[in-house]
């Protein structure tokens, strides 16, 4: 960051560690003014943490990252350019993962492609966390469940220009992914929502409407 001549912040968000976390993000606060930690009191995944971060981001931009290194710092440069350019979301491709094959890789590419199919976004990766935003944008979006991933589709609901660079996929130096199967139950879950929303979100008595009507003719007959 120091290279690219911008002034930034850095927000660190603990999603409920057991471990030296906190400590040693409050003992970085110290000795760096440009860092904010956010601390919550249990793990509360993923998009909570997400929300969490983007409320006290000040910035006109604003980049998330994992916090397992698998994202290269080396990056945000060309995040930085294309926001410059005028979009309003530009979104990280892994376009050369390194996961295994079968267990992670096989499932991404098409749950990739259902949520592009059904949202209209067009982009290769909703997975990844390592995306850019425009700040006033990105604070309109709802976000809960495991949103986090739909967030491209909600955007373009609101009219958000997005566009995708490819990105370094490193490898996990420590730790290990805590995403399992029953993860995908809810996405499957969510996925339908943001489809409903997407659908309904401006007109929703287009909706209940029709289940009024239902039940209006069963009571008839």
């Amino acid at each position: 960051m120091e290279g690219t001549g911008w002034e930034y912040q850095f927000v660190f968000v603990d999603d409920g560690s057991t471990d030296l976390t906190y400590k040693l993000l409050k003992e970085l606060a110290l000795i760096d003014p440009r860092a904010t930690i956010v601390k919550l009191r249990r793990n509360f995944g993923q998009t909570a943490a997400l929300a969490a971060g983007f409320a006290h981001c000040n910035g006109d931009y604003i980049i998330a990252m994992d916090g397992d290194l698998q994202h290269d710092p080396a990056d945000i440069p060309k995040f930085l350019e294309k926001l410059e350019e005028g979009y309003d979301l530009v979104s990280g491709w892994r376009k050369h993962r390194i996961d295994n094959f079968w267990l992670r890789r096989i499932p991404s590419r098409c749950a990739n492609w259902l949520m592009a199919t059904l949202s209209g976004v067009n982009i290769h990766d909703f997975g990844t966390t390592f995306k850019a935003y425009r700040g006033e944008m990105l604070h309109e979006l709802p976000l809960y469940g495991e949103m986090h991933r739909f967030i491209p589709a909600l955007a373009s609901a609101y009219g958000a220009s997005i566009c995708e660079i490819p990105i370094h996929n490193q490898n996990r130096k420590n730790g290990e992914s805590h995403y399992g199967i029953s993860r995908t139950f809810r996405v499957l879950f969510d996925l339908i929502t943001i489809r409903f929303l997407l659908r309904y979100m401006s007109r929703p008595l287009h909706f209940f409407g029709r289940l009024g009507l239902i039940n209006m003719m069963r009571v008839q007959r």
